[in-house]
């Protein structure tokens, strides 16, 4: 074999591994956040704290299934979701980060959205749902499997003026997907309701961030 093809080869190799070891959020910026960025939607008839907490830096979520919307005569389900605030968005590339636990027996709901801000339907461009210890995309496409009790790191990057999605779960890209079209955008992340929801439903957030691309 000649000098010029093994060079070739070991080119070859070298940027197949530089790619497979390529971070999600490469080649972006984070922005910061503090707490007044977190938003906490949660059953309005009852205090933050039955529905919320924070220690350490771990948001956790949760909600059962005969709890209040968020809005009294809100027609949506239960929910506790941080919904992050100051950094909605229309144009450019943006990154949702964060690492999440879903506790077993939690099923039929959402814990991140990315949500249209201008009271569109349907009223997302992506859910990640939680379907007996599976991940999916809204209800259909699993994401990850196995995801009851351990932590997550998952990362959702939005490039807007291509309209497509893309889903990493500990640094694998796991998920592209088209979006919706253009509008304004925000993230979410928590507890959502959907159907067949069990009667309890929590996760947990922490390391939460949002970047843009440079």
């Amino acid at each position: 074999m000649g000098s010029s093809v093994v060079w070739v080869i070991l080119a070859l190799l070298a940027s197949i591994s530089v790619f497979c070891s390529a971070d999600p959020t490469d080649g972006f910026t984070s922005v910061p956040l503090r707490d007044s960025n977190f938003m906490i939607q949660h059953p309005y008839n009852m205090p933050l704290s039955d529905r919320y907490s924070d220690v350490d830096g771990v948001h956790k979520m949760w909600v059962y299934s005969t709890d209040k919307p968020y809005k009294d005569g809100s027609p949506t389900g239960p929910r506790t979701e941080i919904r992050i605030t100051g950094y909605d968005y229309s144009s450019g590339v943006w990154q949702f980060e964060g690492y999440v636990y879903v506790p077993s027996g939690t099923t039929g709901v959402s814990i991140m959205q990315i949500h249209r801000a201008d009271g569109e339907k349907p009223a997302t461009d992506l859910m990640l749902r939680v379907y007996d210890g599976e991940l999916r995309f809204y209800s259909w496409r699993v994401v990850e499997k196995d995801i009851y009790d351990r932590w997550m790191r998952v990362n959702v990057v939005h490039d807007v003026g291509a309209n497509r999605l893309w889903v990493y779960v500990n640094g694998v890209l796991k998920l592209e997907a088209q979006g919706r079209g253009v509008s304004k955008f925000y993230f979410k992340c928590g507890v959502y309701e959907q159907s067949d929801a069990s009667k309890y439903m929590e996760s947990r957030w922490r390391g939460i961030k949002v970047y843009r691309r440079d």
